[in-house]
């Protein structure tokens, strides 16, 4: 196939800009060093008021015991009939008090929906959550409302630790999805009214637990 000159000539320079590698424009920009300040205040803190702006309802335990008396306590106190948890070792002693409504079907027709998380995001009040969990890809998404149990130690102060972590754990065989959940559904539309809960959960806690 003829080559214009013109042509020719523009392949020419596209080859020699190949043969020589461009360096970065801003060398610092892609760093490990974090864009945002980091918070004086403990991340246990810096979650629970970012959660909590988010329309998050956020609960923390001491310790394992308190976690059973206080999701026990929540559970009768809103009476939801049907509480959807394929892991019941996160409930830590509630099954005793709530095992007749627990359910690990009919997902569509529960009230409430418990699951555990990757890591939690102190800076934007995020939880992480991916398809590697049990509960799978669905169970935080799919109920009305969503409850988190996490510990002090899953708990990063910025999306990048997070990210770190999730890399750290799984290696090569990351997860085929990974969801930074922050506070309940919500969105908006050309006149900026905001509505919660259309495409996810209307309301969402998270029960922190001292790890």
């Amino acid at each position: 196939m003829n080559v214009s000159p013109s042509k020719e000539n523009i392949l020419k320079k596209i080859r020699k800009a190949l043969s020589h590698s461009t360096p970065l424009p801003f060398p610092k920009s892609e760093g490990g060093e974090t864009v945002f300040q980091l918070s004086k205040q403990e991340t246990e803190i810096e979650f629970a008021e970012q959660f909590s702006k988010l329309q998050g309802r956020f609960v923390y335990c001491i310790n394992r015991q308190e976690l059973a008396f206080q999701l026990a306590s929540l559970v009768r106190k809103m009476d939801w009939k049907k509480v959807f948890c394929l892991e019941e070792a996160l409930l830590q002693g509630a099954e005793g008090q709530i095992g007749d409504r627990l359910v690990k079907t009919e997902i569509a027709t529960c009230d409430v929906a418990i699951t555990g998380c990757e890591y939690l995001v102190a800076r934007t009040g995020s939880v992480v959550m991916s398809a590697a969990q049990p509960s799978g890809r669905i169970t935080s998404v799919y109920a009305p409302i969503h409850i988190c149990i996490a510990y002090t130690n899953q708990l990063v102060y910025d999306v990048k630790d997070a990210l770190q972590g999730v890399k750290d754990k799984y290696g090569s065989n990351l997860p085929s999805l990974i969801t930074f959940a922050t506070g309940p559904s919500r969105t908006a539309d050309i006149e900026k009214t905001l509505v919660v809960g259309v495409h996810g959960p209307k309301e969402a806690y998270v029960f922190l637990v001292e790890s």
